[in-house]
């Protein structure tokens, strides 16, 4: 299975950080990594970001609206994105589910626009501190992958993103074995629920992913590559985490 690391650059980004995208794309042309790279980006970049990508590296949104259209001010649908440049989305993340109230069953819906867009789904599960500390994360992964994946999926059309959001921004990161343990899991309840296609569905790690922890962790089983946050923003270390896919 091909590793997809893929950059969020949430609410970052001007006019100016489109160099960034250049220098990652220049690195991916010329290393030829054995990965996809993706850089998810603001709405108000994708046009612009995709054009300077140039097809070396894809271009995705961070999040769409479930509608295709409609009296929805401020929303925007996955056939925008497409429309935009965008070849993926995110949807379902920690910060969208617990800033704006979103539920699994939102997040099904817009994982639905998302394909009927045209567009990779990479669906974001994950446990919270209070979660992990009651020895409820395997619980939590397997409700929100119930819940959030709608029926139909398939490893072309979706990706899931595990974010124990307790390492998400603040530099901890599980150890190894606790998440080779919870992305196992995650294979277990995709195969129980899916059958098949969840063999075939990647799933990525996300929270706190650095230059120096990234070949532990794309190395480990079932990790099929990395959400990346912050470390996203800047070609150099962003491009050292895609070469760790080596």
């Amino acid at each position: 299975m091909r590793k997809l690391i893929a950059g969020n650059w949430k609410m970052h980004g001007l006019a100016l950080q489109l160099a960034q995208i250049d220098a990652v794309a220049n690195a991916v042309a010329t290393s030829h990594p054995p990965a996809d790279v993706l850089i998810c980006v603001p709405a108000t970049l994708i046009a612009r970001a995709d054009s300077v990508a140039a097809g070396r590296i894809a271009i995705g949104g961070e999040d769409c609206s479930a509608a295709i259209e409609g009296s929805m001010t401020g929303d925007i649908s996955a056939e925008m994105l497409k429309d935009a440049g965008a070849s993926a989305v995110i949807v379902g993340h920690s910060e969208r589910r617990h800033l704006h109230g979103e539920t699994d069953a939102d997040v099904a819906a817009k994982a639905r626009a998302a394909w009927r867009g045209g567009l990779l789904a990479i669906v974001c599960i994950g446990e919270t501190a209070e979660q992990r500390a009651a020895g409820q994360t395997h619980e939590v992964c397997n409700r929100q992958i119930a819940g959030s994946v709608p029926h139909g999926m398939n490893g072309a059309t979706t990706a899931i993103a595990h974010e124990p959001l307790w390492a998400i921004g603040t530099g901890h990161t599980p150890t190894a074995q606790e998440i080779a343990d919870v992305q196992g899991h995650i294979r277990s309840c995709l195969v129980a629920h899916f059958g098949a296609e969840g063999r075939a569905v990647r799933i990525l790690y996300g929270g706190s992913v650095k230059p120096d922890n990234a070949a532990e962790i794309l190395t480990l089983p079932n990790v099929d590559g990395a959400l990346v946050g912050g470390a996203s923003l800047l070609a150099e270390p962003f491009s050292a985490i895609i070469a760790a896919a080596h």
